[in-house]
């Protein structure tokens, strides 16, 4: 009996380091998820640049939503997923509006005048966006040093972005906050919904909810506007359609589900920064000397925010 007495809390103390050890593990794998979506996310306005010297506005949305949903679609049945419950329904329909039609649509007619620099902004709000959504709809508690810690990193990545488009607002910022709202919003309701589905299932399902109006959208685009097929153009739009929005956001909600909406949402202050670097590199655009320091910065706020409790 002893025996058995003296086993039992060492037995209780091996399961609880084991449990400790496997939820380390899944924080970590979805940290690296949320960060590979966020990478995939920094290369969407360099590659609707390139899509638009190749299609109008309207055709490059239609498009990569129909292939992107095609891509989704033949997942599916490939793996005999069922028809989510209709409980799902609606917060797949958000997710549809803010990350399949909405933020699409609005940052691409804004990028048809405005330089991916400045609209590098938009994404620079996007994460403290999230988590104060995440918090009235998820009922999440993030601790006073996380929004701390977001409110000064979203502070340097607007600084940053707002000098490097000379502090000018454009005719573009409307279309540029519309689709801040409306992506934090499919951010949000698609990381609660990944509580209890595949994050790929999420996304797929919602680009397959909105095929009656992207194939009908894109017929008619493509035949009003014209195509010039480039090199460019075609990369372009198969990044958007299968990288950013499909792949990217399939780690991107595995991610969210992972470690928690807010702390995935601020991984995003690195996004606008990483878009940059693409800009230069893909687009000829040009830095300042600021770029390592915002970035020293922004990288700071990044691990207060992942180490802070609540």
């Amino acid at each position: 009996m002893r025996t058995q007495d003296s086993a039992t809390p060492l037995t209780a103390i091996a399961v609880t380091a084991a449990v400790t050890e496997a939820d380390t593990a899944r924080r970590r794998t979805g940290t690296l998820q949320a960060a590979l979506g966020v990478v995939a996310f920094s290369l969407t306005f360099p590659a609707t640049a390139w899509g638009l010297e190749g299609f109008g506005a309207w055709s490059l949305v239609a498009a990569r939503s129909v292939l992107a949903a095609l891509i989704a679609g033949g997942c599916l049945l490939a793996l005999r997923v069922p028809v989510p419950a209709r409980a799902h329904w609606a917060g797949l329909a958000v997710v549809a509006a803010g990350v399949v039609l909405g933020f699409p649509l609005l940052t691409t007619l804004a990028l048809k005048t405005s330089t991916t620099a400045h609209a590098a902004v938009v994404v620079g709000l996007l994460p403290l966006t999230t988590a104060l959504l995440s918090a009235l709809r998820v009922r999440t508690r993030p601790s006073r040093t996380f929004w701390l810690a977001a409110l000064a990193g979203a502070a340097a990545v607007i600084a940053f972005t707002v000098q490097q488009s000379g502090g000018a607002l454009t005719g573009a910022d409307a279309y540029l906050f519309g689709a801040l709202l409306i992506c934090a919003a499919g951010y949000t309701e698609g990381g609660r919904l990944a509580r209890v589905m595949p994050g790929w299932q999420v996304i797929g399902w919602a680009l397959v909810l909105c095929l009656p109006l992207t194939v009908p959208a894109a017929a008619v685009a493509l035949s009003y506007e014209p195509v010039h097929l480039t090199a460019h153009g075609v990369a372009g739009l198969l990044w958007v359609a299968a990288g950013s929005q499909f792949l990217g956001l399939v780690v991107w909600y595995r991610g969210m589900a992972a470690i928690g909406i807010p702390k995935a949402s601020q991984l995003q202050l690195a996004q606008p920064l990483l878009t940059l670097v693409w800009s230069v590199l893909l687009l000829g655009e040009h830095l300042t000397p600021a770029a390592p320091l915002t970035a020293a910065a922004v990288l700071v706020c990044i691990a207060m925010t992942q180490r802070a409790r609540g």
